[in-house]
């Protein structure tokens, strides 16, 4: 593995800060992670907060071990600036997509409870106060539901989406290197690797119990997708333009 280069290190430090810090004061969770917009609980400066949190042990190792296996190489090559903005703009990606995607989902089922009659503000502040009128399940299906209160209710920590833009880059730049998963003991080149997990990713969050959001995993696939898809477009755009005199085959 190559040395740990000064910006990586920086970020590690920080993820391990903010971890450490959300189990002493539970309560810097609720400001910290990323609440769905129009939850009261959403604040202005989540959607950068929430990549730097993490919901347990085994959450930040897999997040960090990944950070630090390909941010390093890629800062190696980029440079600490042009890397910190890759990694925070995948975050943001990331944060992005999933938000839509569960905007879509709430307001998909908001409209049919205003439709039979519900009022907006009344279902939002029964939802505030971790309440449901239970006859809304007579008017959608048992994953709508699910997906709509899913959605206002839960909370996006992790690393995971700017790790995903991580990946992509690698593979963009290095699309021959072998990598391989833990249940999937044979090394496969990374330019076949990435597309492989990203198709899981889809797969898992178009099923399940929600029409959206995670599938029922607790996983945030769409928030992967995002960060990974923002990390493609930022690498093609690099590319096109020959940015900074790099040439990548």
């Amino acid at each position: 593995m190559m040395n740990m280069t000064p910006v990586v290190k920086q970020l590690l430090i920080i993820n391990i800060i903010f971890f450490i810090g959300s189990q002493l004061v539970p309560v810097s969770y609720e400001y910290f992670a990323m609440f769905f917009p129009e939850n009261p609980s959403f604040k202005a400066w989540q959607p950068i907060t929430h990549m730097f949190m993490h919901g347990s042990i085994m959450h930040i190792a897999f997040n960090m071990f990944a950070m630090v296996s390909f941010g390093s190489a890629l800062e190696h090559f980029w440079g600490g600036k042009k890397f910190l903005f890759f990694y925070i703009s995948c975050g943001l990606g990331s944060a992005l997509l999933h938000t839509l995607v569960n905007y879509y989902s709430f307001q998909d089922t908001l409209s049919t409870l205003m439709a039979n009659g519900y009022h907006k503000e009344e279902i939002l502040k029964l939802l505030s106060e971790g309440k449901i009128d239970t006859r809304w399940q007579d008017l959608v299906s048992v994953s709508q539901f699910n997906s709509f209160t899913s959605a206002y209710i839960g909370t996006v920590v992790g690393a995971s989406g700017a790790i995903y833009g991580l990946l992509t880059a690698f593979a963009f730049m290095f699309p021959n290197a072998e990598l391989a998963l833990m249940f999937i003991p044979i090394p496969i080149k990374a330019k076949y690797f990435v597309p492989v997990i990203l198709a899981i990713d889809l797969f898992l969050g178009f099923k399940g119990n929600s029409l959206f959001g995670n599938g029922g995993t607790g996983i945030a696939h769409f928030a992967h997708v995002g960060g990974a898809l923002t990390g493609f477009l930022i690498m093609w755009y690099w590319k096109k333009n020959q940015f900074n005199g790099n040439r990548w085959n």
